[in-house]
C-alpha cells in the first residue's frame, strides 16, 4: 500500500513552489495565522469553562436523581460533557476567527480608501 513515489515526488514539488510570496501575501498568511491562534486560545477557554459547568450538574443528577441514576452510566456522563465542550469550543474558536477575519477586512478597506 502506501503512496506511489511518483506522486509523492508530485506532491513534495508542489508544496514547494517556485514563487515567492509578496510582502503582501506574507502579511495576509500572518493575519490568518494570528485569526486562528486568537481562535484557538479562545475555543480552549469556552470549552474548559463549559467543561466545568457541564460536569457539575451532570454529576449531581447521576447521585441525587434516581432517574439519572439508573439510565446514565458512565459513558453517558462522559458524553454529556465532551459534548458540551466540543460544542463551546468549535463555536467559540468559527466566531473568533470570522470576527478576526472581518476586523482585517475592514482594516485593508480603510488603508485602500486612503490611499
Amino acid at each position: 500500500m502506501g503512496i506511489p513515489s511518483e506522486m509523492r515526488d508530485i506532491w513534495a514539488k508542489k508544496r514547494q513552489s517556485l514563487l515567492i510570496a509578496s510582502p503582501v501575501e506574507a502579511e495576509k498568511i500572518l493575519k490568518a495565522r494570528h485569526c486562528t491562534n486568537e481562535g484557538v486560545r479562545a475555543g480552549f477557554k469556552a470549552a474548559s469553562i463549559a467543561c466545568v459547568v457541564s460536569a457539575v450538574p451532570t454529576l449531581v443528577a447521576v447521585r441525587v436523581i434516581p432517574w439519572a441514576k439508573a439510565n446514565l452510566n458512565y459513558t453517558a456522563q462522559a458524553l454529556i460533557i465532551s459534548g458540551a465542550s466540543v460544542a463551546a469550543y468549535f463555536i467559540t474558536a468559527d466566531k473568533t476567527i470570522l470576527e478576526c477575519a472581518r476586523r482585517n477586512s475592514q482594516l485593508e478597506d480603510a488603508l485602500r480608501h486612503q490611499r
